[in-house]
C-alpha cells in the first residue's frame, strides 16, 4: 500500500535558496516557487516586490510522508531561516519575505502546532513564523524555478552547506541533478554498470521498486541497460526535445524522477532502458523481503 503523496507551503525569505536547499530533502518529489495567501489575484515578481500584495514568497513543497515526515521536512526549514525575525530574512526586507508553514490539509494543522509550541518551549524569543491554512499560491514565473541551479552564483541567503552537514538523509549533489534536473551522468562512471548481482532496484528519491537484475543486460553504453521494468506502470514514457534531437525520456511514476532514456537497439531489436545508476539504489535478493515489509508498514 502506497501512502498518498502531501503538499506543505514554507515561506522563508526569497525562495530562491529555500526551494535549492528543500528540495534537497529524501522523500521531497517536487518544489515550486511562487506566490501565496495575497489579495491580489495576478501577482507578478513585480508586483509582489512592492509588498503592497500581500503575498509571501513561498515555496510549495510535495512530499511521501512515508519517506520524510512533515516534522523532519519542518526541522530542515528551521535550520535555514531566522524564526525570530519578522517581515526579514538575511538582507531582504519586507512583508513578502516573511516567514510562514502553509497547511494544506486539516490533519497537518495540529503537526504544525505542536511543531511551533515546541520551538517556543526551546527559547524565550518570540517566534515570527505564520501557522496558517494556504489559501491561495500562485506559481512564479518560469526563470524563478530552480534559479540557483540555472544560476550557480546567484543571490542566496541560505547557507546550502547544510545540506552536507550529515545530520538528515539529503540526495547526494549527483543524485539531486540526474533526478530532478534531468542530467546525464558520465558513460562508464555509475556504480551499476558493470554490476550484475541478483536484486531489485529502486528509485533512490522514494524507494519505489522499478527494475529487477533479471532483466539487466551488458549493453556495452556506459549505463545500466534493462530490457523492461518491473511493470510499466511504475516509469512514464516523455518525448525528450533536448540537444537538437528526439528520444524517449524515462521517469519513475510516483517521485517523477528523471531516470535516463529509452532506445529501440537491444538484442534483436528489443528495448534498451538506459539508466543513471545515480537513480536507482539496489536492494539484494536476500534483503527484497525485509525490504518489502519495512516499506509497506504504516
Amino acid at each position: 500500500m502506497f501512502e498518498k503523496l502531501q503538499v506543505i507551503y514554507l515561506a522563508g525569505g526569497c525562495f530562491w535558496g529555500v526551494e535549492a536547499y528543500i528540495s534537497r530533502l529524501k522523500g521531497v518529489n517536487q518544489t515550486e516557487v511562487g506566490y501565496a495567501n495575497g489579495n491580489d489575484l495576478a501577482p507578478t515578481y513585480e508586483k509582489v516586490c512592492t509588498g503592497k500584495t500581500g503575498h509571501a514568497e513561498t515555496v510549495k513543497v510535495t512530499y511521501n510522508p512515508k519517506i520524510i515526515a512533515l516534522e523532519d521536512i519542518l526541522e530542515e526549514f528551521f535550520k535555514i531561516i531566522e524564526p525570530y525575525s519578522k517581515n526579514r530574512q538575511g538582507a531582504d526586507v519586507g512583508t513578502q519575505y516573511r516567514t510562514g508553514i502553509y497547511w494544506q490539509e486539516e490533519s497537518q494543522k495540529d503537526i504544525v502546532l505542536k511543531f511551533l509550541a515546541r520551538k517556543r518551549g526551546e527559547s524565550s524569543k518570540r517566534i515570527a513564523v505564520e501557522a496558517r491554512a494556504i489559501l491561495s499560491f500562485y506559481p512564479a514565473e518560469d526563470y524563478h524555478q530552480k534559479y540557483l541551479e540555472k544560476n550557480p552564483q546567484g543571490y542566496c541567503h541560505v547557507d546550502l552547506n547544510l545540506i552536507d552537514d550529515g545530520e538528515f538523509d539529503h540526495l547526494t549533489r549527483e543524485e539531486y541533478e540526474i533526478t530532478q534536473l534531468a542530467l546525464t551522468e558520465p558513460p562508464f562512471s555509475g556504480k551499476y554498470d558493470d554490476f550484475f548481482e541478483d536484486g531489485m532496484y529502486v528509485d533512490v528519491v522514494d524507494g519505489e521498486i522499478l527494475f529487477s537484475s533479471d532483466d539487466k543486460f551488458d549493453s556495452g553504453c556506459g549505463w545500466p541497460a534493462f530490457s523492461r521494468p518491473v511493470s510499466d506502470d511504475v516509469i512514464t514514457l516523455n518525448r525528450d526535445f533536448s540537444y537538437g534531437t528526439t528520444r524517449i525520456e524515462v521517469r519513475s511514476k510516483k517521485a517523477n524522477s528523471h531516470l535516463g532514456h529509452l532506445f529501440h537497439d537491444g538484442p534483436g531489436g528489443t528495448r534498451r532502458f538506459c539508466i543513471n545508476s545515480a537513480a536507482l539504489r539496489f536492494i539484494p535478493k536476500d534483503e527484497i523481503e525485509d525490504y518489502l515489509n519495512d516499506k509497506n508498514q504504516d
